[in-house]
């Protein structure tokens, strides 16, 4: 089973570079994303909604079609489907962030919830293989999934409908990595973060790329919920769009960020022009978000109402 290893910590994830706030500039390209996006619909929180009524759909009639997704139909307590999805396990030093958690191929941390979902949930439980854990308490157990080696694709949309979990020490992820990771290591694969949600920040929502020249900090911006509201108080609706010449991060079908190809230079190079796989994540401590405390809520649970990727028509 293919295991993808971050060896060095992200250094925004350690104190050194926090994740970039908005500044005056970024924030007038915010705004001009803002006003020219012809985004989709928005999905909106909350539980209720179809998947139907939530944005996405087949792509039908807006230039998209669909190519790829998974709805995550079937019964209660089921593993996500194998002909899609593969389980990264273990526990660190392979993932690169300090991490607490130990990721397993149970039932227990990735299942089906028999109501169209896929939930990962994070335990807090001791396993056979667990002891002498390099970071954590070695009693919590999570789940992440990859489509290496079933699915990859080049530009497109790439969308998921999330319901983040809460606590503190909780990093949730919809994200995705280069599939040439066998021949160019982290990071000379790329990777795209199409959503972060830190436990200590409840209302904000991260979206990076990551490359040679600017591989711990990345390159990306946030969107923050008005007034005080938090992501886990409902599914949103996580995406990007990406090009051969820009990715640009959405959420709810508002864009808040996008990078250019034209800001990249030899220090610091686009390396986005090649098909990557998806991954979903559900970690637990590390430098990002924190430890855990006695105010982390285990079990949390990150559900997954369904995944879909698009590409132009």
């Amino acid at each position: 089973m293919h295991r993808t290893r971050r060896l060095l910590p992200r250094a925004r994830r350690t104190g050194r570079h926090p994740r970039p706030a908005l500044r005056p500039a970024a924030f007038a390209v915010t705004l001009a994303l803002l006003a020219a996006c012809a985004a989709c619909g928005n999905s909106g929180g909350g539980d209720g909604g179809s998947k139907a009524d939530a944005k996405g759909g087949d792509g039908r009639g807006d230039g998209w079609h669909l190519t790829w997704s998974d709805e995550f139909k079937g019964a209660r307590g089921t593993p996500p489907d194998p002909r899609k999805w593969v389980h990264d396990t273990g526990g660190e030093p392979q993932w690169g962030n300090q991490e607490w958690q130990y990721y397993t191929d149970r039932t227990g941390n990735a299942a089906l919830d028999g109501k169209g979902r896929l939930v990962l949930t994070a335990r807090r439980e001791r396993l056979p293989g667990m002891s002498n854990c390099r970071y954590g308490t070695c009693d919590i157990t999570s789940g992440r999934l990859t489509t290496k080696g079933k699915f990859a694709q080049a530009y497109g949309r790439f969308e998921a409908r999330i319901r983040v979990p809460e606590g503190r020490a909780t990093l949730p992820a919809f994200w995705m990595m280069g599939d040439n990771d066998e021949e160019k290591p982290w990071p000379g694969n790329g990777e795209i973060d199409a959503m972060e949600v830190v436990g200590g920040e409840p209302g904000t929502v991260y979206g990076t790329v990551h490359g040679p020249g600017y591989a711990d900090e990345g390159l990306g911006g946030s969107h923050e919920l008005p007034d005080g509201e938090r992501y886990a108080d409902g599914f949103h609706t996580y995406g990007v769009e990406w090009t051969k010449n820009r990715v640009t991060w959405t959420v709810d079908g508002t864009a808040y960020h996008s990078d250019r190809r034209a800001r990249h230079d030899r220090k610091h190079p686009w390396i986005f022009d090649h098909p990557f796989y998806l991954l979903l994540n559900l970690a637990v401590g590390g430098v990002w978000p924190g430890p855990v405390t006695s105010s982390t809520h285990l079990p949390a649970r990150m559900t997954v109402d369904w995944v879909r990727v698009h590409e132009r028509s």
